[in-house]
């Protein structure tokens, strides 16, 4: 069988996109698909032991953004994901959102960023844990717009949002999935996606970048292999993904989660990975942040 490495928990939006492609993936390739779930130290666990596996295609890796903000964030790491690692291929983008309480006196997010220029220091932005895509976005939108928020870190996102909907914190920065329900039965007001173009499944959100401009982050996932997995297992592995991103029942399953499909060639995503991590350096050390 292929080993399909998730650095995470089982349950969680790594895990559950992994089964979902790995489902597919052992229909195509004729041969089990089998999810390993090792996690702990913000993914470094499990993707060390990836990348110490034999190169011959049987053990792969998923990968998701925080493989590009750990080096900035860790001062030791077990392993250099870009040297250590060969890119397969590109899986999947989604976006975060940023959530405020429906009783926060701002609209839009151009009233929300003039209510925080008025009031430094006095916002409270929670999300799942620092270094998360969803902390750092917070942060750049901070960066970017001048203002000065409060970052609350909870241990995932759910007690956050749990938070934010008994009003002990006014603005939390979410994976989309974890938060459309709330978003389209009220309870939370969206002020933005993070995304480059709006969102098919909450069109009426706009892009932070409408008041932001050049703002952009986006959530995605792929596929690596330890280094020295030869080129043709590579190629191989790469069309059987990029042939299961192109069935539409597995599109309609991403568009649940509203994902979007992200295949790539090979170069395309380490190019990807490269640039994602200069990005994340800079807004790390811009905000001094370190892992806890």
């Amino acid at each position: 069988p292929v080993h399909f490495i998730v650095s995470f928990a089982a349950g969680g939006p790594n895990d559950i996109i992994a089964r979902i492609v790995g489902h597919y993936l052992s229909d195509h390739l004729g041969q089990q698909v089998v999810i390993e779930n090792r996690a702990g130290a913000a993914g470094n666990v499990g993707m060390q032991s990836a990348l110490s596996s034999a190169p011959d295609g049987y053990t792969i890796a998923f990968v998701g953004p925080n493989y590009a903000i750990n080096p900035a964030l860790y001062e030791k790491l077990p392993f250099d994901f870009i040297r250590d690692s060969v890119p397969v291929a590109g899986i999947m983008r989604l976006a975060n959102v940023m959530d405020v309480d429906p009783a926060f006196p701002a609209n839009n997010l151009a009233a929300f960023i003039a209510y925080a220029k008025a009031n430094p220091g006095k916002i409270n932005f929670g999300s799942g844990g620092v270094g998360t895509s969803p902390h750092l976005s917070g942060e750049l939108l901070k960066t970017m717009a001048g203002i000065n928020l409060v970052h609350v870190p909870y241990r995932g996102t759910a007690p956050a949002l749990a938070d934010l909907l008994a009003g002990q914190v006014q603005v939390v920065f979410d994976n989309i999935p974890g938060s459309i329900g709330h978003i389209k039965t009220g309870k939370v007001r969206a002020l933005g996606v993070t995304a480059a173009k709006r969102l098919a499944a909450i069109p009426d959100v706009p892009t932070i970048g409408e008041t932001v401009p050049g703002y952009e982050v986006s959530i995605w996932y792929g596929i690596a292999a330890p280094r020295g997995t030869p080129p043709e297992i590579v190629g191989k592995l790469n069309q059987a993904v990029n042939t299961v991103l192109a069935d539409p029942k597995l599109q309609t399953r991403l568009a649940e989660l509203a994902g979007e499909p992200m295949p790539m060639t090979p170069a395309e995503f380490g190019k990807l990975v490269a640039e994602e991590t200069a990005k994340w350096a800079k807004v790390v050390r811009a905000a001094n942040i370190k892992a806890e």
